[in-house]
């Protein structure tokens, strides 16, 4: 079947087939589409959360060190996505078979709706909070509407263009965000010394960078959109688009404003998007309100769109679905609003948690495929043709390191800050050792 999709025409976002170096894009536009995720209240609300309950000093170290990791990590997967253009549905064929990887898929589309059903909740109770006579249900509906059709084109079109208009907008915005904070009370250093009324616990800085961990999804997100990166553009994209300047400016730029923003605004009651939402609209008014709108917008542009491309696929691989790809952003569009309506962050939230543990160990499982494969020098076969429905080295590995590390979070307390470790380096260990037995019959040399 992937023959049949090989054109662009066809096949626009490459869900079915790797993209072609004619299709590749410049550095600039693919930094500005992928440069969307950077402006998601996310990132200043849990910066501020784990300040509040270990610490600013440990919130910031687990900040930097995830900085480290997460650009050492990326440095591998860019190089890879680039020299292959394969998705994460297509390679992870390779690791668990052309049934196994619709789990992997299955995984990403539903994380990806969750955020953009959170992320999508912070433009609809700000409409709300400004707008009173707008009701929050309404708010979702209208966030439902225009964030659909903006996907509907996808990355080679004009949501790196859309993304880089609003992100000088976006920096303005929370530039003015923390002089509005640094305006509303005298003590300007006290974010410096959040923490719990008992003190910051010892180890603090551990469970902030495991915290961080949870969303490792983002390597996922990285993985779709480097593949549209150029070969001569790797360096920078290893370094700049999804390295070490995109995360020192989304996690700690994020992060400390966040944390200074949160101690100015929120002076009682837990920090939750929704609190500094509303302490922002109280303060700059309808400044606040067009800071979360470009905000949110531009996040959710990523979530709608890798939403969308990935349902594509696993229902295109399971149940031989070959629609184009803005029915399933309708799709989407309907889950999401669907889900908002019911209200179910407490299980989202549980979901989300479970998830995380499996994408940590796809992680460790691709890192260990690719570091078999002498870097990409062998390439993995993707064609279903080619290929078995279940891989028992990738399965094996990914069920075994999962369920480790959810019954470490099950524990509960400082155990369950190893979970997302345990799940990444023993899926790491686990397929290492069942490839290194096997040989390499689930790869194939030549190009891709």
């Amino acid at each position: 079947m992937e023959r049949k999709v090989q054109d662009g025409a066809l096949d626009p976002d490459y869900s079915s087939s790797p993209v072609p170096m004619s299709a590749r894009m410049s550095r600039g536009g693919l930094m500005m589409a992928y440069w969307s995720i950077c402006s998601a209240m996310f990132w200043l609300v849990i910066a501020a959360t784990l300040a509040i309950n270990y610490g600013t000093v440990n919130a910031l170290i687990g900040l930097v060190l995830s900085v480290v990791v997460y650009a050492i990590i990326n440095r591998v997967i860019v190089r890879y996505a680039i020299d292959t253009g394969l998705s994460v549905a297509l390679f992870s064929r390779a690791l668990f078979g052309t049934v196994g990887a619709s789990l992997a898929t299955l995984i990403f589309f539903a994380t990806a709706i969750y955020y953009a059903v959170f992320e999508g909740s912070v433009i609809a109770v700000a409409i709300n909070a400004y707008f009173p006579s707008i009701s929050v249900n309404m708010g979702y509906l209208i966030v439902v509407a225009y964030s659909v059709p903006l996907v509907f084109g996808g990355v080679q079109t004009w949501l790196d263009k859309f993304n880089g208009v609003l992100l000088p907008f976006y920096i303005l915005g929370l530039l003015a965000a923390v002089v509005a904070a640094y305006n509303s009370g005298p003590d300007h250093m006290s974010w410096l010394n959040l923490g719990p009324a008992g003190g910051a616990p010892a180890g603090g800085w551990w469970s902030c960078f495991t915290a961080f961990m949870g969303v490792w999804i983002l390597m996922l997100y990285t993985w779709d959109y480097a593949r549209f990166g150029k070969s001569e553009d790797v360096e920078f994209h290893q370094s700049v688009n999804f390295g070490w300047v995109f995360y020192a400016f989304t996690f700690v730029i994020n992060g400390v404003a966040g944390i200074f923003i949160a101690n100015s605004l929120t002076a009682e009651g837990a920090v939750t998007e929704v609190s500094v939402v509303l302490a922002l609209l109280k303060l700059m008014g309808f400044a606040g309100l067009l800071f979360v709108w470009i905000s949110q917008t531009r996040i959710n542009t990523a979530n709608f769109y890798l939403a969308s491309t990935n349902m594509q696929a696993f229902f295109r691989s399971t149940l031989n679905l070959n629609l184009p790809k803005f029915v399933w952003t309708i799709v989407v569009g309907a889950i999401v609003y669907a889900l908002m309506l019911t209200n179910v962050f407490s299980f989202i939230l549980k979901a989300l948690a479970y998830q995380g543990i499996f994408v940590v160990a796809w992680v460790g499982i691709a890192l260990a495929h690719i570091g078999y494969s002498r870097g990409g020098a062998i390439r993995p076969e993707y064609r279903s043709d080619y290929l078995p429905s279940f891989s028992a080295p990738g399965l094996v590995a990914w069920f075994v390191s999962s369920a480790l590390g959810i019954l470490l979070m099950e524990f509960g307390g400082d155990v369950a800050s190893f979970s997302a470790p345990a799940a990444a380096i023993g899926s790491a260990l686990i397929y290492w050792l069942f490839i290194t037995r096997s040989g390499t019959r689930n790869f194939v040399g030549g190009s891709v």
